[in-house]
């Protein structure tokens, strides 16, 4: 009968809850105040019933406030937090009956409302596959013909950030650091080098020819460097000395958006979708970080709103002491599987270059950071990267009452985590990496749409951390 009221009758019934309880309350510690006065004095009497009146008028409101937030205020938030996911994230999120039952015609709406969208958005997303099968095809013919060509083809913009690397590219940059989109070429080539070799496209306007040395200077490469009209330029290097095995995977990395991209710090003004983020996870040999270990370490990168295929770090890591049977029931990872790997000082030292020029992200953050920064001096390292923690994010988004595990938020985003991957350090890094993916505009709908603003969010989350997960 109740779950069939409309909410406008549902919230009168509340006022009409106060008022009668209040009533009642007054009433009857005016009795009680009557009788003391009778028996004792009149101020002991006017005492007692102003004492049971600010009681009982404290309780029924703390009552009704218990009912109306269960009953109104939550189903509520639940339902605009899932009205925003399909709207802005995409996810095929249900409108949940059980929790707005008590909502009167607002369920059925949001219901309507988010099936409208639905059906909008499976005929939009069929045209886009059509044209993504497309390019997808072209793009494998485009693939598959450089691949013959033994040649390191990288697309370089007007900043000195790579926004191209073919398969010899890679393999090429990997052994000099991290392939990375974004990154800036001199983190791999001397500097020096580099600029000498600008210096003579920018005087003649035309292709030229050059020798790079890595950073270190303890490798040299020939290439050449051909100017591009809309800025920037294209770096070849002859890679026919690399060792790239006949089935080798040789994938096609770019985002053309950084042609345009703004380079400069990380800073808080910047906007959300410019940054670049290393998602990243870790199993441990406990929960204590003052003095357990990783045994494995997972991370990939998000730029552009998409996973970029191939940055991936899936990295056993030796912890120097066995790991207890409890830990390993949990993420499978044994002795035998991390004898003679990296220890953590290598390890991080990879990882730290993996993530240069990012936003760390990870779910429930500071338990992963604290094993890296406890072991920074060994790696040699130091932790500035801004850290974002989906934990938090969470809690801006859905608000403080819900549940914020990986798992619920795999479930409220749509995103599904195989058994098989479940806790372990990549297949964490993946749910958390999609996870932040259909996060990310929902944000910038709430107008958090620069890291700043986020991080002075979730800082006013930072209290919820001590009770998740």
């Amino acid at each position: 009968m109740l779950a069939n009221l409309s909410l406008r009758l549902r919230v009168f019934l509340f006022f009409c809850l106060i008022a009668l309880g209040g009533a009642l309350i007054l009433g009857a510690s005016l009795w009680a105040g009557l009788s003391r006065a009778l028996t004792t004095t009149p101020q002991n009497g006017f005492v007692l019933a102003g004492i049971l009146s600010i009681f009982g008028l404290t309780a029924l409101t703390a009552g009704v406030w218990l009912l109306f937030d269960e009953n109104v205020a939550k189903p509520i938030e639940r339902l605009s937090a899932g009205m925003r996911a399909r709207a802005h994230a995409g996810v095929a999120v249900e409108v949940d009956a059980r929790a707005a039952r008590y909502l009167g015609d607002l369920g059925p709406a949001a219901s309507a409302v988010t099936e409208a969208l639905a059906q909008n958005a499976m005929s939009t997303a069929q045209r886009v596959a059509a044209e993504t099968e497309r390019l997808a095809q072209e793009r494998e013919r485009l693939t598959a013909l450089l691949t013959e060509i033994p040649v390191a083809m990288m697309l370089i913009n007007s900043a000195g950030q790579i926004v191209l690397y073919d398969g010899q590219a890679a393999e090429v940059l990997s052994t000099l650091g991290m392939p990375r989109l974004n990154a800036p070429l001199t983190d791999y080539f001397d500097a020096g080098s580099l600029d000498r070799a600008r210096g003579r496209v920018n005087r003649s306007g035309k292709e030229a020819r050059c020798v790079l040395t890595s950073r270190d200077g303890a490798q040299s490469f020939d290439a050449r460097m051909k100017p591009m009209d809309a800025g920037g330029y294209l770096l070849i290097v002859d890679a026919a000395h690399t060792d790239i095995p006949p089935d080798a995977a040789r994938p096609l990395v770019y985002d053309f958006a950084l042609l345009t991209a703004r380079p400069g710090e990380i800073g808080d003004e910047t906007p959300l979708c410019d940054l670049t983020y290393t998602v990243f996870d870790t199993e441990t040999t406990g929960l204590l970080p003052h003095k357990d270990e990783i045994v494995q370490l997972g991370a990939l990168r998000v730029l552009g709103g998409r996973i970029v295929p191939g940055e991936t770090i899936d990295q056993l890591v030796d912890p120097g002491r066995p790991i207890p049977p409890s830990a390993t029931r949990v993420h499978h990872v044994t002795d035998a599987m991390v004898a003679g790997k990296p220890d953590i000082a290598e390890a991080g030292r990879r990882f730290h270059s993996f993530a240069q020029g990012s936003v760390i992200v990870a779910h429930n953050a500071p338990f992963d950071m604290a094993f890296l920064r406890r072991h920074r001096a060994r790696m040699g390292v130091e932790w500035h990267n801004p850290v974002l923690d989906t934990v938090l994010l969470s809690a801006v988004l859905f608000g403080a009452s819900e549940t914020h595990t990986l798992d619920a938020l795999c479930q409220r985003l749509g995103v599904t985590i195989p058994e098989r991957l479940r806790h372990t350090a990549m297949g964490d890094a993946q749910a958390t990496a999609e996870v932040l993916i259909h996060m990310l505009p929902m944000l910038q709908a709430r107008g958090l749409t620069t890291l700043g603003a986020v991080l002075a969010e979730t800082r006013r989350h930072g209290r919820l951390l001590e009770d998740l997960n």
